[in-house]
């Protein structure tokens, strides 16, 4: 088995490469999802969440108000610490989980958002990072996801440099292409990843 580490800054297209890697056989471990779903309603995740910040934090069908909760945890660094220190142990395990389920010769890609940010390189076999210059990014964030520039500046400014997340690299997918060419490069990788891995596979056929 070969992890993989997936990170790449708000806009460079890392979902569109974990997706791509899918369709080559990889399998994804996707870290946003499940810090979803364990705190999903009926969770002993929700039940923690909700005595560290009350009721207010959840709808009227009793499910996590995930915009008033970050509304709270992004004003307040201490709030925002007590949030991860509940959620990412839950995260961490249930990952664990899936990723033992996976085969002998699985290449096993975590999607990992804030991978650089929070040290956590060291976990895997290797990191590949997408990247993709401030200008493309801002374009997308405002043009397909329809954010105002303000808001996508700041978010862009709030995580890691690129410097900082190339620094961890060991493959970067510089993502300032089209769809298809991106298609291309991550085949590439892929093939990579199945040489490391010392799977008896091919890459994806064109």
């Amino acid at each position: 088995m070969l992890t993989v580490g997936l990170t790449g800054g708000i806009g460079a297209g890392k979902s569109e490469v974990s997706r791509l890697l899918v369709e080559c056989g990889a399998v994804l471990i996707d870290a946003d999802r499940i810090a979803r779903e364990v705190v999903a309603p009926g969770t002993p995740g929700l039940t923690a969440v909700v005595a560290a910040f009350g009721e207010e934090i959840l709808t009227e069908d009793g499910i996590l108000d995930r915009p008033r909760l970050g509304a709270v945890v992004f004003a307040d660094a201490g709030k925002l610490a007590l949030l991860n220190s509940i959620v990412h142990p839950l995260v961490g395990a249930r990952s664990r989980e899936l990723e033992e389920a996976a085969a002998e010769d699985a290449v096993v890609v975590h999607d990992v958002p804030l991978l650089t940010e929070n040290g956590l390189a060291s976990l895997y076999d290797l990191v590949i990072v997408v990247d993709a210059s401030a200008e493309t990014r801002l374009e997308r964030l405002v043009g397909r996801r329809g954010m105002s520039e303000e808001d996508a500046r700041a978010r862009m400014a709030a995580q890691a440099t690129r410097e900082q997340r190339r620094e961890i690299a060991d493959i970067v997918i510089d993502n300032d292409v089209p769809l298809d060419e991106l298609a291309r490069r991550v085949k590439d990788v892929w093939a990579e990843l199945v040489r490391r891995a010392g799977a008896d596979r091919r890459p994806a056929q064109e």
